[in-house]
């Protein structure tokens, strides 16, 4: 009878710690919301879970050993791992924005991107482009008027994840939403992004630990992209995820949460300025990113992703001009108190169609 007792505290705990994460996955989950647009949103339970990485160097040597040590010793801004509260519930979008959603918003607005309206265009994927050489030895032509979100060089559907847009973009196209729909609408935080990313886990993936099983659940760099870039081929995770470009958004099974395409697909920006440092000095609620800076953070990897940057803990950063091939981008619909009214976000419709850079 006494074994029996460490199997019903063990038990206990796990249960315990599920609540901790979000009460609400006692109840079956409702389905997803849509707007204007068409795009789907669920709703996302405040609760509390770990943030960042501290895994040791030789931990990762063993679990990537085709990468050089360096690489994973510039890991250090995934640390410390800390406990992050998300005090209130969101919406969030269930698949990131598509290449048709984001049409119907050009097509209403009159909005031009950045990528447009600057001259410059974006990147995109040249068969006859080699890396080598080339100036950076960068995986992809640009930038280059020919290519912006109409065309990144490869074929898209209207169901394929939109890319080539910076943060300005992003930010655009959350603030039409909210004053076309009198709700607020914004990119998530990169808290609110990773606690929705590991639904729950504590490991390096939210289907586990194993780099070698990331090609069925995510689209990212593999075997079925290796073969337009042998320069990086060892770098592919093993296997076949099916889709050499962008997939179909959801296209993977959903996490915990119900959310689709959390790592792989395209990087997607989130709010925060970047601070290497950052962790060491956040709130515990809520925490939102260093006040000012010059690069802003975007998350979860993308098709052309190796497995190392494609962990829920990975941090990437750029300009908020940049736009690029694997960039896209997923919004929240913040979930109004019943006391208040929706605050749309500031607005100028004069200001769409000359690349909206000035949003908040």
């Amino acid at each position: 009878m006494a074994a029996v007792f460490p199997i019903i505290a063990q038990q206990l705990c796990l249960a315990a710690a599920t609540l901790l994460v979000s009460p609400a996955w006692a109840q079956a989950a409702p389905p997803p919301w849509h707007n204007s647009l068409g795009m789907p949103f669920v709703r996302i339970a405040p609760g509390s879970f770990l943030m960042g990485s501290d895994e040791a160097v030789e931990a990762l040597a063993r679990a990537y050993p085709q990468l050089e040590r360096r690489r994973l010793e510039q890991l250090a801004d995934e640390a410390p791992v800390h406990r992050v509260r998300i005090t209130r519930a969101f919406y969030l979008g269930q698949t990131e924005v598509t290449v048709g959603q984001f049409r119907r918003f050009v097509q209403a607005s009159g909005y031009v991107t950045e990528a447009e309206a600057d001259g410059t265009g974006g990147y995109g994927y040249n068969p006859a482009y080699d890396p080598d050489k080339s100036a950076r030895g960068d995986a992809f032509e640009g930038r280059d008027p020919r290519y912006s979100w109409r065309n990144p060089g490869f074929v898209q559907g209207e169901d394929h994840p939109v890319v080539n847009l910076t943060w300005h973009d992003a930010h655009a196209l959350a603030a039409w939403l909210s004053a076309t729909e009198g709700r607020r609408y914004r990119l998530p935080s990169e808290a609110e992004w990773e606690y929705a990313c590991r639904a729950g886990t504590r490991t390096r993936y939210p289907h586990g630990d194993d780099p070698a099983a990331l090609a069925r659940h995510a689209n990212v760099f593999d075997q079925d992209a290796a073969p337009h870039w042998p320069r990086w081929r060892a770098q592919a995770a093993p296997g076949h995820d099916g889709h050499a470009f962008t997939a179909p958004v959801g296209s993977y099974a959903p996490n915990a949460f119900g959310v689709h395409d959390m790592l792989g697909n395209v990087w997607e920006w989130v709010s925060d300025w970047y601070g290497a440092d950052s962790y060491a000095h956040a709130p515990s609620d809520d925490p939102q990113g260093p006040a000012r800076g010059q690069v802003r953070l975007r998350r979860g990897g993308s098709w052309h992703t190796w497995p190392l940057y494609a962990r829920c803990a990975f941090r990437n950063w750029n300009t908020p001009q940049t736009r690029y091939t694997l960039v896209g981008l997923r919004l929240v619909r913040e979930i109004e108190a019943p006391q208040r009214e929706a605050r749309p976000a500031d607005f100028t419709p004069a200001l769409f169609g000359h690349g909206y850079l000035h949003i908040f």
